[in-house]
Order: structure tokens, then C-alpha cells, then sequence
């Protein structure tokens, strides 16, 4: 009897692990995936990346025109910071930061419009 009980636990703790796994995978995802809204604040904040000439992603791309093909790009995180140091006088990101996780989805959103 006692193995049973024994047994029984084991298949609960497999259960537990596995449902920990998949919720730790699932909001990965979501995080990696990135969120357009707070991308779009991004866009719009001429602070972003550092930057210094007092304006923002939208005052060369208003409403993300011309944009609508940058999701295509393979390089596409390089060429966000190249805008930010470049255009808006900033230091840039972290390529591999939440912050760009944002402004990539955002810009990826401009695509489907």
C-alpha cells in the first residue's frame, strides 16, 4: 500500500512539472514575441534609446509610413539603432531587450495595416 501512495505522488509531482513547464514556455513566448502597444510608446517617445535631438521614431515616420516592408528586413534590430543614433542623436538598445522586443512588434503590426 505504502508503494502505491508512493506512486501516486510521483504522478501528481509529473503533472505539476509539466503544467510549471508549459506556462513558463507559453508567457516566454509571449514575452520574446514583444508588445506593439508599448512599441508604438516607443515609437512616440523622443527619449527612447537615449535619444538626445528631441525627437521621436513618428517625427521622420509619421504613423510608421514607410515602414509597412521594414518587418521583411533580417537586420531589422541593427537598423532601429541605427535610427536611434543616427537620427535621433541616441545611444541605441539592447538588441536582445524587451524594449526592442516592443518596437520590432510594433513595427511588424505596421505591416499588416
Amino acid at each position: 500500500m505504502h508503494e502505491e501512495r508512493g506512486r501516486y505522488g510521483m504522478k501528481e509531482l509529473r503533472i505539476a512539472l509539466f503544467v510549471i513547464v508549459s506556462f513558463g514556455l507559453m508567457f516566454g513566448l509571449t514575452f520574446a514575441a514583444g508588445n506593439a502597444e508599448k512599441g508604438k510608446a516607443l515609437f512616440n517617445d523622443p527619449k527612447f534609446g537615449g535619444a538626445t535631438a528631441g525627437m521621436s521614431c513618428n517625427s521622420c515616420h509619421q504613423d510608421g509610413k514607410g515602414l509597412e516592408k521594414a518587418a521583411d528586413r533580417k537586420d531589422l534590430e541593427k537598423m532601429v539603432n541605427a535610427c536611434i543614433k543616427n537620427a535621433l542623436k541616441g545611444k541605441g538598445i539592447d538588441l536582445k531587450s524587451s524594449e526592442m522586443a516592443d518596437i520590432i512588434a510594433y513595427l511588424r503590426s505596421l505591416e499588416k495595416k
